[in-house]
């Protein structure tokens, strides 16, 4: 039984395509008077499958060498299109979290859009959303990750836009989509050009052809900055990190999702493939410069929101920005130490948040207040969330912050002191939503906010005591350094800007006027912050102006050029045709003559050009 599971492990990712087309029938309306829960269900049931699968494949393999599953999808004379999937301990660990998180969201779905009438629609994207990761996770080639990312840009415009009855949700999708699809283009060159030059796409091949491969300065420069677009996008670093707060507008248990393992598959398929982008120095350099100006930049602007997904979702930038820093450096271990503390925290943080919105209807953090004495289970959630998040011991993102400190403390001073600075901008918002969300007077909209109901509970409560294990669970994995060969000198720098950020937060004034000050110096920083820098206004006064500048430009070379040329043929044809008729007299005499009069001047006109 556990050889046949694990011959059959590649079908774990489709449990979730599986249940996304159970769910059809619902979807489309064909089955009405059960309602659309049977259909979540359906969805559940499949996603505790690929559980449960998942769960038994990875003890089979776990201190096993990696097994390569390989299907050739196409095959024509030197093209060679192969599905290849690597079954190891790390990449069903990583599907094992990924299918975990999407089990607890969609729990966490069934209470939070109890009474939404696109409920199916909902499972089935949710299934799809939860069949890319999967795959990606276990994806051993650039071909086959590059059209699950594919996949998953089309399951996030469906999620974003889930609620497509409001202008402002569609006007998110779009440009969610949109974004995505520059780095995703890009990409796709850098994946046309490997697969000319390396004759495959599977990552063995490709790291085989990088370790013998001889680029000139350039090429390797404008492959490796063309493989990095497509991570970029999708983890939402600058310049195309705009996205990622506009698709707060869709449900938030997609958000849980996006906000933590979808951010994370394009940093993971960056990490995959950093031996092809060690190939180009410069490409690294890029990655790391924007890592810091993400990190830093999104860590400010997190601090001037009034929205407390937007909030929390520019922090996502910022945690991703260190991952983009530690695979600048090839430190690929740090990077998914990042990513999985980060999955975590960041899924719990959007479930306690989610049942703030859901309860007071609102996400303004002006309005909130004095909700930890109604919702005590929710706070405890953010609180841990939160630690679990920031660089104060002892739960696991202080010991991802300590290896990545570490890991750039020779030789990376500047790098160092943006974490530093990261995890004190970090705290210093955390502590600011908690303060405004669950501490203080109880206001208006939050004096009849309720504990939310078991489904929702539940999945919020577990993934609380996991976050809690936090660190066994890495000590468990051989993750934490050994106390007796810590460097002590980086625990207390990180403590250090723990505590200062900690004490910032505590004594900032946030009074309910806070968010609109009378003091123009500190407006105008509040409003560079809370308008991310203008960058979108920027955006807007150049990209898209020089767009539209030049699509007009082509409209009217091709009104009054092209279409002006093709119309004075036409009207030549008709005048000439015009004229000639009235010489057509029906005598062959009078035609052979015309034709004789021409050869005459065409001879005579031949013959002066002759002399």
């Amino acid at each position: 039984m556990l050889q046949f599971l694990l011959e059959t492990s590649w079908w774990i990712p489709c449990y979730g395509l599986v249940g996304a087309v159970l769910t059809l029938p619902w979807s489309i309306g064909l089955i009405q008077r059960t309602g659309p829960r049977p259909a979540a269900y359906l969805n559940l049931l499949m996603t505790c499958l690929a559980l449960v699968h998942g769960a038994i494949v990875l003890r089979g393999v776990w201190h096993q060498d990696p097994q390569v599953i390989l299907l050739h999808w196409f095959q024509a004379a030197d093209l060679d299109f192969s599905l290849a999937l690597t079954i190891s301990p790390v990449s069903v660990g990583a599907m094992e979290a990924v299918t975990g998180l999407s089990l607890l969201a969609q729990f966490y779905a069934l209470g939070y859009m109890e009474k939404d009438w696109a409920l199916a629609r909902f499972f089935a994207l949710m299934g799809i959303f939860e069949a890319a990761i999967s795959g990606l996770a276990v994806s051993d080639s650039l071909f086959l990750s590059y059209a699950l990312l594919e996949i998953l840009t089309l399951s996030t415009y469906l999620l974003v836009g889930f609620w497509y009855a409001q202008p402002l949700v569609v006007t998110a999708a779009r440009d969610a989509f949109l974004t995505k699809r520059i780095g995703d283009l890009l990409l796709l060159m850098g994946v046309i050009t490997l697969s000319t030059m390396a004759g495959s796409l599977n990552f063995p091949d490709l790291y085989a052809w990088a370790d013998t491969a001889e680029l000139s300065a350039s090429t390797s420069l404008l492959l490796g900055l063309s493989l990095i677009a497509g991570p970029i996008g999708k983890c939402a670093q600058f310049p195309l990190h705009l996205w990622l707060d506009e698709a707060m507008e869709g449900p938030n248990p997609a958000s849980i999702l996006r906000n933590s393992v979808v951010v994370a598959a394009g940093a993971y398929i960056l990490i995959k493939m950093q031996p092809i982008l060690a190939l180009s120095p410069g490409a690294l350099t890029v990655l790391i410069v924007i890592g810091s100006v993400t990190a830093v930049g999104a860590s400010l602007v997190a601090i001037a929101q009034i929205d407390i997904k937007r909030a929390l979702s520019h922090s996502t930038s910022a945690y991703l920005g260190l991952v983009f820093m530690a695979v600048g450096l090839q430190w690929t271990d740090v990077a998914l130490l990042l990513l999985l503390t980060h999955s975590i925290a960041k899924a719990l943080m959007f479930m306690s948040i989610g049942s703030v919105i859901l309860t007071t209807n609102n996400q303004n953090l002006t309005e909130m207040g004095g909700l930890w004495s109604r919702m005590p289970a929710t706070t405890i959630a953010f609180a841990v969330g939160s630690l679990g998040l920031v660089g104060l011991l002892p739960l696991g993102g202080f010991w991802a912050m300590y290896q990545a400190i570490y890991s750039f403390w020779f030789g990376q001073p500047i790098l160092v002191t943006i974490v530093l600075l990261v995890n004190g901008l970090t705290i210093i918002n955390l502590l600011r939503v908690f303060r405004l969300t669950f501490l203080g007077q109880l206001q208006p909209k939050t004096r009849r906010s309720p504990e939310v109901a078991w489904p929702m509970a539940v999945p919020m409560v577990s993934l609380t005591v996991v976050a809690l294990l936090m660190p066994l669970i890495l000590h468990n994995f051989s993750l934490l350094p050994d106390w007796s060969y810590t460097n002590k000198i980086i625990v207390v720098l990180l403590l250090v800007s723990g505590l200062i950020g900690s004490a910032i937060g505590v004594t900032l004034p946030l009074n309910r006027g806070w968010s609109r000050t009378i003091y123009k110096p500190l407006r105008l920083a509040q409003d560079v912050l809370a308008y991310d820098f203008y960058v979108d206004r920027l955006y807007r006064l150049t990209v898209v102006a020089g767009i539209n500048g030049l699509s007009r430009c082509s409209a009217w070379f091709d009104r009054y050029i092209v279409d002006g040329l093709v119309n004075l043929a036409g009207l030549s044809s008709i005048l000439s045709g015009e004229v000639l008729k009235y010489s057509i007299s029906g005598q062959s005499q009078s035609y052979i003559l015309a034709i004789f009069l021409a050869a005459g001047v065409l001879g005579l006109l031949l013959t002066w050009s002759i002399w």
